[in-house]
């Protein structure tokens, strides 16, 4: 088990090298994480390689018996490298080019940086491959984030249209696929068609969808050319990754094709950031885990844990005492393997000094270094458990065309599809069921439960998936909008709602309407739910039974009709929620999705995760308490924000 921190020696005096790895191995990390932002000391001219400063910062190290995890620094580049090449720049949406001073300002299209990128990553990965401290290789630094994976440049809309000429091969083909006759907007030649930059009123939807997908295409052709250069060049003691930054669902990449090529994933975990006031729900927290544990599907590594409060301009919420400790035993309880903390000692200087590390400015080994080394001490104990597999029953699936097509068709002013998704998943976990968050390309025969967030993108195939999942005994919970759109971004034509899936749902889609800011729709239950009664917000599907049980129906006197609806399809179950229903509503209904599947599931109070793992035969409980209230579980009590490990 690796444990350590992220470490950026070329920050401090030379001096300091020696006291650092000291305080951090007192700490009981046995790995720090170097490079990924030090292009210009490798490389201060063109050319001239030089890594005399990491040789004898490894040197140093290995006295110690740390081994290293190194970034490759793609991620900024030197000042000297945009100077000669300022076509490597990238451009937003206005056409202003990015200039030199952040980081990741790079266009993943420019074939100027992509020659720059593989000489360094050449000679870098060359220099160390026999280096038995270097472990691992991470390569470049949280793609996409910071809204680095856009890009309006010429180089783009060059690569754009030659996409879409690969894609389509004639360019009837795409007028026919787009709908072009639509506004007049045939085209006679791939060399007509934009890129979407702002324009009156809004560019086709399938041309959106087209040009998130080649983004998509750009970042992860970059980063697997990447991959596939240090794959071959390093030793075979070294493995692959990249950070994976927060965010997923607001990206203009797929996550699983960026990473399909790398050894194991690796996370940044930021429960909080700049300007936000508390943290982000446990429930974020564990989906963001489960996501990441996906990827792959296997077990990952978290490389920058946050310990400190964060923020470049404005400073976020601080970790109050043990809860940053707690947000590391949910990640380790979620398939987390190996942890290092960002970062070992907060910057004085540039624009991450109010970044807070595990040693603040004051350079004091304090309360976070005392948490820290606690930490390490107690789950080094727990490592066969924590390497163990997860094996999940419930499956929440999401599709990047779809959240595309959402982000670019919005539908409500409402929506918004981590939301939804996270409306889905709160209910089950809740319950501290075990879910894996999966692509819906994946297999997912193995699974009990399927949960499917706002899924308006369904062709035939994956409808035909969905049936045969059902008649097999599964249960599907889908969300509003189900179904309505093809893998063109079209709608379906000649097809009741909600498409491919409305006969195992066993209800048609009669009306829709998309519910504004503060607008509500009363909704009430029938039969057990009789009692029951709560809202509707985002939008609501106005649902017609065929086959389907009404359990929840709008209070409307116009439109009374069903909210919410179970059918029973072969030998499994489909339940329809019509809208953006509440989450007491949706928590009653996972009580009898995982009651009625035999999933397994732990009742726990209000603010308490409990997460079951196996090793050896044996089971283990990793309890936190997500609260600043005493709290128990089966007679074991947690302070505020604490966090155990307990055999079953």
């Amino acid at each position: 088990m690796y444990l350590g921190v992220d470490y950026y020696p070329e920050h401090w005096p030379k001096e300091m090298v020696e006291e650092d790895i000291k305080g951090i191995k007192e700490l009981g990390a046995n790995i720090v994480r170097i490079g990924e932002f030090a292009w210009h000391l490798m490389e201060k001219e063109e050319g001239k390689f030089d890594f005399s400063f990491f040789d004898n910062v490894i040197s140093k190290l290995k006295e110690e018996n740390m081994k290293v995890m190194f970034g490759t620094p793609t991620a900024t580049f030197p000042a000297w490298l945009a100077h000669k090449h300022p076509s490597i720049l990238s451009e937003d949406e206005n056409g202003n080019q990015r200039v030199f001073g952040g980081r990741r300002q790079y266009c993943f299209n420019s074939d100027i940086y992509r020659e720059y990128s593989i000489k360094i990553t050449t000679e870098l990965v060359r220099h160390y491959k026999d280096e038995p401290a270097i472990i691992a290789w991470q390569i470049d630094n949280e793609f996409g984030h910071e809204g680095s994976d856009m890009c309006y440049c010429e180089q783009c809309h060059t690569k754009f249209q030659k996409f879409l000429k690969e894609r389509y091969q004639t360019i009837d083909h795409l007028n026919e696929t787009y709908g072009t006759i639509f506004w007049g907007q045939t085209y006679n030649d791939f060399n007509e068609i934009p890129i979407p930059k702002k324009t009156i009123t809004t560019h086709n939807p399938s041309l959106q969808l087209d040009w998130a997908r080649f983004r998509s295409y750009s970042v992860n052709s970059y980063a697997q050319e990447q991959t596939k250069l240090v794959q071959q060049l390093k030793g075979e003691h070294q493995l692959v990754t990249t950070n994976v930054s927060g965010g997923f669902f607001d990206k203009w990449f797929d996550h699983e094709e960026n990473v399909e090529l790398m050894d194991f994933v690796s996370y940044d975990n930021y429960p909080v950031w700049g300007g936000l006031a508390e943290p982000i729900t446990p429930a974020t927290i564990a989906m963001n885990h489960d996501f990441n544990r996906g990827l792959l599907d296997k077990n990952y590594w978290i490389v920058e844990e946050l310990m400190g409060a964060q923020g470049h301009n404005v400073i976020g919420y601080l970790p109050r005492p043990n809860q940053a400790k707690m947000w590391s035993y949910q990640a380790f309880a979620h398939g987390c393997t190996d942890m290092l903390y960002f970062r070992w000692r907060g910057m004085t200087k540039g624009a991450e000094q109010f970044c807070y590390g595990v040693v603040d400015h004051d350079n004091k080994y304090g309360r976070k270094y005392q948490e820290v080394q606690s930490f390490f001490k107690d789950i080094s104990k727990y490592e066969d458990v924590i390497k163990s597999d997860i094996n999940a029953e419930v499956a929440v699936l999401y599709d990047y065309d779809n959240i595309w097509s959402w982000r670019f068709q919005t539908q409500s002013q409402e929506f918004n599809f981590t939301n939804e998704l996270m409306r889905l998943y709160t209910p089950f976990y809740k319950f501290n069921t075990k879910m894996d968050v999966i692509p819906t390309t994946r297999d997912f025969s193995r699974y009990k439960v399927l949960v499917v967030p706002a899924l308006q993108v369904i062709d035939e195939e994956l409808g035909n998936r969905f049936k045969q999942f059902t008649q097999n005994g599964g249960t599907i919970i889908f969300s509003f909008r189900t179904g309505i759109k093809d893998k063109n971004n079209n709608i379906h034509f000649k097809k009741a709602l909600p498409g491919f899936v409305a006969e195992i749902a066993g209800i048609n889609i009669s009306e829709i309407e998309s519910l504004s800011s503060n607008q509500y729709v009363e909704v009430k239950g029938l039969g057990q739910y009789a009692s029951n009664k709560g809202t509707c917000s985002v939008w609501r599907d106005i649902i017609a039974p065929i086959t389907a049980e009404t359990l929840y129906s709008y209070v409307d006197p116009f439109h009374s009709e069903a909210a919410i609806t179970k059918n029973s399809f072969g030998k499994g179950n489909v339940y329809y929620v019509g809208g953006g229903i509440d989450e007491e509503i949706l928590t009653e209904i996972a009580k009898e999705v995982v009651t009625e599947t035999g999933v397994s599931f732990i009742e726990s109070e209000p603010g308490i995760e409990v997460y079951e793992r196996e090793a050896n035969g044996e089971q283990y409980y990793f309890i936190m308490n997500h609260t600043a209230e005493l709290k128990s579980f089966e007679n074991v009590s947690l302070q505020a924000y604490e966090s155990k490990i307990i055999k079953k």
